[in-house]
């Protein structure tokens, strides 16, 4: 991996980094977010338990979709019964990663999983390809007490590929600095050939070799500890070294990953041209409609008939 040293001088935070085991067909992916996560997270009034969950959907998000092989854009919603009812997180080509989340009651900040989602719940995955194309949806219950367990029932049932995640996300003390919140993630699969008609699920893993290699990685992926997926003094390269030297580990060009909404003020006058003017008239408060984006938490102001204000 020394190859990639100079290169990785400049990418110590923020990227997603592809990487192949040994020979197998095993691939994955890690991801390790710094000022993008805190950026996202901080944007939003939330407790620390309900913006933990929302910094794993995030990582998540950034991990499947960075598989996208064609400009488009990956979205993940999670919703559940309980007092957190619907988070949701995108991610489009070029690495521009969101998140939000709907929370409806207080929640204590030391609430788990199950708690702040309830009983009951399903994981939804949508890719949009683009306006001439179709979009690809698949939704699953629920499962599992963590975000990561959910997502390898997610690809269990709905893509039938055999998959490993770790997730982790927390506040890190800088020195005369405010605490920043930090996120990583990796997930390995085992994806067989490129393109074309291949089998899924334990259809790949019928040769014993393919199996123990399988076990194998998937063993050492769940002994990945939060300080290493988190620590910014481990890079991402350590990691792997520690959890896959004894097959050996190939990484490839790292992706960058930006905060970026995707919201402006001509989509959102789009959406208020489709209400009448009673409607409309019912929206203002001091002489404004007053719309605040879901994701970036920003204010856009427009008129009683839905034209954008003067900057006040």
């Amino acid at each position: 991996m020394s190859d990639h040293d100079h290169y990785f001088a400049s990418f110590d935070d923020d990227f997603i980094l592809p990487f192949k085991v040994g020979d197998h067909a095993i691939r994955g992916r890690v991801v390790r977010l710094g000022a993008q996560i805190d950026q996202i997270l901080s944007r939003h009034p939330f407790n620390d338990a309900v913006k933990q969950l929302l910094g794993e959907t995030a990582a998540l998000t950034a991990l499947m979709g960075s598989s996208l092989k064609f400009d488009g854009r990956f979205i993940l919603q999670i919703q559940g019964d309980g007092p957190t009812s619907m988070l949701v997180s995108d991610y489009a080509t070029g690495g521009k990663l969101r998140a939000m989340a709907s929370v409806s009651n207080e929640i204590a900040d030391e609430s788990a999983f199950r708690e702040l989602l309830g009983e009951k719940g399903h994981m939804g995955v949508t890719i949009d390809q683009g306006p001439d194309m179709e979009r690809y949806q698949g939704v699953t219950p629920l499962e599992g007490d963590t975000l990561s367990g959910s997502a390898v029932a997610y690809f269990n049932q709905s893509e039938q590929i055999p998959t490993a995640v770790k997730l982790a996300v927390g506040r890190i003390s800088i020195p005369g600095e405010a605490d920043q919140w930090r996120a990583g993630g990796i997930m390995a699969q085992f994806v067989p050939g490129e393109g074309g008609d291949r089998d899924r699920g334990e259809a790949v893993l019928q040769a014993p070799e393919d199996r123990d290699a399988w076990e194998r990685a998937e063993a050492f992926l769940q002994t990945t500890q939060n300080d290493e997926l988190l620590d910014p003094n481990i890079s991402a390269q350590t990691l792997l070294y520690r959890l896959f030297h004894e097959d050996g580990v190939r990484v490839f060009d790292p992706q960058p990953v930006n905060a970026v909404c995707s919201c402006n003020s001509g989509k959102i006058s789009a959406v208020l041209a489709r209400y009448s003017k009673s409607e409309l008239a019912d929206m203002v408060e001091d002489g404004f409609i007053r719309v605040t984006c879901e994701f970036c938490r920003t204010d856009y102001l427009f008129s009683n008939e839905g034209e954008p204000a003067p900057a006040q």
